[in-house]
């Protein structure tokens, strides 16, 4: 009677009769006890392409197909709720109390940050960083030490430190400094401390920004926190340090000062680094280690408002995050381990004009003092802190639930979970094929052909993004998405979902025809366990702490399916089961979310600033891709449980399809000017005057302009309508003989930016000129020669090296004296220097085969007035003011000049 009912409903939906209608049982040929079902007629028997067995998904009530509408409604509200309640948790911050005195206060603190930016950018070797900037610090440290408690004895030196080191960021270059400044203060218990702990911050800016986030507040917060202690009746059992360094701009030389020729240096077992890579909102824990396990726990146990993430730390660490800061100097110079904390959100005005101190909530500040406050506070009290190498027990694996409170445990116990886990999915799989051969076979060769069609549908839907990411990067329209992020999600986003549901709605019509839907439900659940516990397997034994979320994706829903198969047995996708599917997927797609926002809260930032020869929309689409498939693994069984899909996909593609209009259209500019949430474009202009010298010391090429790089991959087609002056014509032509093309490029990234502009200008003469010199050739018994050189001029300079083919240069003064390449093959010197700074002699050592008529090695100097009079040119601020106002223009001179040895 029933199996009639069946065929009878196969016939019709053969003829046409729409919908299909919800099947009993195991529909494939033979029942769950294997009868042998009567044949179907022919036309029917034709259509079939194969078989399915139900593989013991069968059971005893109707079987109910989600309507389409209500599926779909349900998932997408669902999803926003779990947006929602993300949203509400990064928001989290605090309510502001009345502070007393040996409390944190963060208004207090946003005394300082206004005083601090008040005095303006702040670089390296100007008289803004070096006297202004010192002279207030100073004078609020001794206001502190006049009111410390007798308990304590405070410290203060003042440190001017030269030195070289060479780092492989951003590609690898070399660094020199000379007479750059540090403020060293040391709060110790009266009776003196043996070990110390670390809180550093820089008070230096880049230029032409007041550098409220990047990283005044953090010095702010830091003079609070010196304050609170020191006049604190608590004892200490270490003394707790305060680095306030004056160079971490110039690519962090000031902590490298300190820490290797600081005598309290040898002191320390353990720091906190205070950083930013956004303006406000929460601090993040994105680095800690290396090893030491104690450390995290300490952060653990005393900080206030905690957000953590060792998936942040892995990611940084990966390199994919062009930025760096003093940890690094901290942890391969010093050896010594710590924590590094950095605001991240709104990273679109970090480095700009717009880094001002209104723009930095003061419950920021309060959440940043109330954490860094208790950890240096119990870190100074620590028994762990005088032996603290002693526990270097491997990494730890911490992420914060919400910012509510941090879970953290050892790597290996982390191992251990994932393995458990691991085998619980093993053991499920495994029972079902344990199950009589017949039926194993069957869904061996199900599960199997659903991972492939999964695969498919992933490999297709990212093929899809990209394609489209490509045309519109193609068409001019790049970075449409910057000042409206959810157009990415409306173009990529759908795109990549409706990819994934129409290449499973045709497995669903042409090779599950005549499936049970409630057994396509079991295999492709099954199909996504399969899929994180293999990529489970592959973390954990890659050694990789963020391999915790992939647990969390088999654990949970390994779970819920245990909850809910009786439920899904006898009824199918009936209401009581969606809810309890929902419920118990609620941890997993929760915290994905969570990620997902920091993900993108620290990349589309950073993809406007990425460079000219990575196409943002083509990095933003595939994560995109990424996310999509993530978000959709647990929810495609729902395509088969579902009626219908046509609706879905055909929402989906309209959404799609507008946006994709609009956007090609230009009907979403990038940029933003609007003072309450800015997303300028960055451009960098250097008024340049070069001159290229031959072996013989005569002029053979003089020329003068402003060298114009746009930092994103639209390049100057957004500025052209603006600055006509500004256009394709006057492209920046590559000097091939020359080292990185013969241009002043200020830190080695030119690689990332091989498209700008050069706009003629008359020639410009600083007054403080640079001076660069051979002070001696000297030959070698190894039949080599040593060049020492010697160069005068501002507080940044670039010296670059290019040996010319069958030279090498073996030796030179610099770093720890083994000459390092930047990315290209040429040498990348970077140097800065205080005020009052001797001449710069160094010297480098070249190597030759044979004789070179055109000489063994190219050299160059780069002057950067990035401060003072010199900085401005008439035709530089000119240029400036005819940029519209949603662009940060960053200018200063250079002078440029290119010699032959």
């Amino acid at each position: 009677m029933e199996r009639g009912w069946e065929a009878a409903a196969a016939v019709r939906r053969c003829r046409g009769g729409g919908e299909r209608e919800p099947r009993r049982g195991p529909p494939a040929g033979r029942d769950g006890g294997g009868e042998p079902r009567p044949s179907l007629p022919g036309p029917i028997a034709a259509r079939r392409t194969r078989k399915r067995s139900g593989g013991g998904g069968g059971g005893g009530g109707a079987r109910t197909l989600l309507p389409e509408a209500r599926a779909a409604l349900g998932l997408v509200l669902y999803l926003l709720a779990l947006r929602a309640l993300v949203q509400l948790s990064l928001q989290r911050l605090l309510l502001l109390r009345s502070s007393g005195p040996r409390e944190f206060s963060a208004l207090r603190a946003r005394e300082y940050l206004e005083h601090i930016t008040s005095i303006g950018p702040r670089t390296t070797g100007s008289p803004e960083n070096e006297i202004l900037t010192v002279n207030y610090l100073l004078e609020q440290i001794k206001l502190i030490e006049i009111e410390s408690s007798r308990n304590h004895k405070i410290s203060v030196d003042v440190q001017r430190p030269t030195g070289s080191f060479s780092i492989d960021f951003l590609g690898g270059f070399t660094s020199y400094y000379d007479n750059i400044t540090n403020i060293v203060v040391k709060l110790e218990p009266r009776n003196g401390a043996k070990h110390a702990v670390l809180s550093n911050c820089h008070f230096d800016s880049v230029a032409n920004s007041p550098g409220a986030s990047d990283d005044a507040v953090s010095c702010s917060v830091m003079l609070e926190v010196l304050r609170v202690l020191s006049t604190s009746s608590d004892p200490l059992q270490h003394a707790v340090i305060f680095l306030f360094n004056g160079a971490e701009e110039n690519v962090l030389q000031a902590s490298h000062g300190f820490i290797t020729q600081h005598h309290w240096a040898n002191l320390i077992r353990a720091f906190i680094n205070l950083e930013a890579a956004g303006v406000g909102g929460k601090e993040l824990v994105f680095q800690t280690g290396p090893e030491n396990p104690w450390l995290v726990q300490a952060y653990v146990l005393t900080a206030k408002h905690p957000f953590a993430s060792v998936v942040a730390q892995e990611v940084f660490q990966s390199g994919i995050i062009p930025s760096d800061t003093d940890f690094r100097i901290y942890r391969d110079f010093g050896n010594i381990p710590g924590i590094d904390l950095a605001f991240i959100e709104n990273g679109y005005i970090y480095h700009t004009k717009y880094d001002t101190p209104d723009r930095i909530l003061t419950d920021s500040i309060q959440r940043a003092g109330d954490n860094i406050l208790a950890v240096l506070k119990y870190l100074a009290t620590s028994d762990k802190l005088a032996s603290s190498f002693e526990y270097r027990h491997g990494n730890m694996v911490f992420f914060d639930v919400l910012g509510l409170f941090v879970v953290a445990y050892p790597a290996r116990v982390g191992t251990i979970i994932n393995l458990m886990v691991v085998i619980a999915a093993i053991f499920y799989l495994g029972k079902k094929f344990l199950q009589p051969k017949h039926k194993a076979a069957n869904y061996m060769r199900d599960l199997f052909g659903g991972l492939g069609i999964t695969i498919i549908s992933w490999l297709t839907s990212l093929v899809t993004v990209l394609m489209l990411a490509v045309f519109i990067s193609l068409t001019g329209q790049s970075l449409s998405w910057y000042n409206h992020f959810y157009v990415s999600v409306c173009l990529y986003g759908t795109a990549a979902v409706a990819k994934i549901i129409f290449v499973h709605t045709l497995a669903k019509k042409f090779y599950y025809v005549n499936t049970s839907e409630q057994y396509l439900g079991e295999i492709f659940f099954d199909v996504s366990l399969l899929v994180h516990c293999s990529s489970l397997i592959l973390f954990t034994y890659q050694g990789l702490c963020s391999a915790f979320i992939i647990a969390i994706w088999v654990a949970f829903p390994l779970l819920t399916k245990l909850v809910v198969h009786k439920e899904f047995k006898q009824n199918g996708a009936s209401g009581r089961y969606i809810m309890i599917y929902f419920l118990g997927m609620f941890i997993p797609y929760l915290y994905s979310m969570y990620l997902i926002w920091a993900v993108f809260e620290m990349f589309t930032p950073i993809l406007g600033r990425s460079g000219s020869e990575i196409p943002p929309d083509v990095v933003l689409a595939s994560i995109l891709a990424g996310c999509s498939m993530i978000l959709s693994s647990y929810f495609i069984n729902f395509i088969y449980l579902a009626k219908s899909t046509k609706k879905t996909m055909l929402s989906l593609a309209s959404v799609c399809a507008i946006t994709f209009l609009l956007v090609c259209s230009g009907a979403f500019f990038p940029y933003s000017s609007d003072p309450a949430n800015p997303k300028p474009k960055r451009v960098f202009l250097q008024h340049t005057t070069r001159t290229f010298h031959d072996l013989d010391g005569k002029v053979v090429k003089r020329d003068s302009g402003i060298w114009v790089n746009g930092f994103d991959y639209t390049g100057i087609s957004h500025i052209t309508p603006h600055i006509p002056e500004i256009n394709e014509t006057i492209r920046a032509q590559c000097e091939e003989s020359a080292p990185l093309c013969g241009f002043p490029w200020y830190l080695p990234v030119h690689f990332l930016i091989r498209r700008n502009w050069y706009l003629p200008a008359p020639e410009i003469s600083p007054k403080n000129p640079t001076r660069f010199r051979l002070v001696s050739r000297e030959e070698t018994p190894w039949d080599s020669a040593r060049l020492t050189f010697e160069v005068t001029g501002p507080s940044h300079m670039s010296f670059y090296v290019r040996a010319h083919e069958g030279s090498t240069v073996i030796r030179w003064s610099l770093g720890d004296g083994t000459p390092v390449t930047s990315k290209g093959g040429d040498y990348f010197v970077f140097y800065s220097h205080g005020l009052q700074a001797s001449a710069w002699q160094f010297w480098i050592e070249v190597q030759a085969s044979a004789e070179h008529p055109d000489g063994m090695v190219t050299v160059a100097i780069a002057a950067h007035y990035m401060s003072g009079e010199d900085k401005r040119s008439p035709q530089l601020e000119v240029l400036k003011k005819k940029f519209p106002d949603w662009i940060f223009p960053s200018g200063w001179v250079c002078t440029y000049d290119l010699f032959v040895f």
